[in-house]
């Protein structure tokens, strides 16, 4: 927890007193308050307690061991792509992805007063998502942990050469100035999130719902190996929204490959086609089927 900057760090002791209370009620998230994944927990379950983790493996240690009912993690941007460990995380975690939700996201540049800036922190994401912006403008940009934390960093610091791109509610925070709104590249900027829980749901309870699946696996090292694990969706009429490899080792000898399917187990095509994957890899890991946030196609 001492790892959040200063100004952060009351809000975060409230927020967890709160969460120790009631862990039934809590929404584990990467993040100082003020965050997208903070402004997206408030969005999917206002009823819920969040609970700010400074780390991605900090807020799915959290459900591991009951501090929290479940964790909010984002999982890719529509402009700037996955976010980075996560394909590894979720695997190895032990926890299941029981539901998703969308966010709009909206950066906003702030600072002690108006500027003018000589750099901006944020997390990867944000300045990926805006790097047109801060390029135009001549804005180093400078890593942070999260977006609202960076707020909270600048905060701290005092310098007024130094800005941060967050939402709009950590300058509400934090005490900063907004010098501009929307400082995203592309307007319909989009991150995905999904819920982890410790316990999946049964596939069953999604039957007439449009649902998705995600699951990760290795194919085995023969030629068309992929080719053919992908023949059973394509004869089954399932269709896949995202396939993504990875390597995981250093031998480099086979891609681990993460995957979104439009259905649920239970559905005959979507057995059939899971099956006919399964003959072709030496390892497949369901990390869980839930409702459908969006639709696909």
């Amino acid at each position: 927890m001492l790892s959040f900057p200063a100004p952060a760090l009351a809000m975060v002791e409230q927020m967890r007193a709160a969460a120790a209370a009631d862990p039934a009620r809590t929404i584990a998230l990467q993040g100082a308050p003020g965050a997208n994944s903070h402004r997206a927990a408030r969005e999917y379950a206002p009823e819920m307690l969040p609970l700010p983790c400074f780390s991605f493996e900090d807020a799915i240690e959290a459900v591991q061991t009951g501090i929290a009912a479940c964790a909010m993690i984002p999982i890719e941007n529509s402009q700037n792509g996955r976010v980075a460990d996560i394909h590894f995380l979720l695997p190895d975690s032990g926890l299941k992805i029981v539901d998703e939700h969308f966010l709009r996201i909206e950066h906003a540049l702030m600072g002690l007063g108006q500027g003018p800036f000589e750099a901006a922190f944020s997390h990867p994401q944000a300045l990926g998502q805006s790097r047109i912006y801060l390029r135009e403008r001549g804005l180093v940009p400078l890593s942070f942990a999260d977006t609202a934390g960076a707020a909270a960093h600048v905060a701290e610091r005092g310098d007024p050469k130094l800005a941060a791109i967050a939402p709009a509610l950590a300058a509400e925070l934090y005490g900063l100035d907004i010098v501009e709104h929307n400082v995203e590249d592309a307007h319909d900027n989009m991150t995905r999130f999904v819920v982890l829980a410790r316990d999946p749901i049964d596939p069953a309870s999604l039957a007439g719902t449009p649902a998705m699946t995600t699951f990760v696996f290795t194919v085995k090292n023969i030629p068309a190996a992929l080719y053919k694990a992908m023949g059973g969706f394509a004869t089954n009429g399932v269709n896949m929204t995202k396939l993504e490899s990875y390597q995981q080792g250093a031998s480099f000898s086979a891609s681990t490959f993460y995957a979104d399917i439009v259905g649920a187990p239970g559905d005959a095509a979507v057995d059939r086609a899971l099956e006919e994957l399964a003959f072709h890899c030496t390892e497949l890991r369901m990390l869980g089927s839930y409702r459908m946030a969006r639709p696909r196609g």
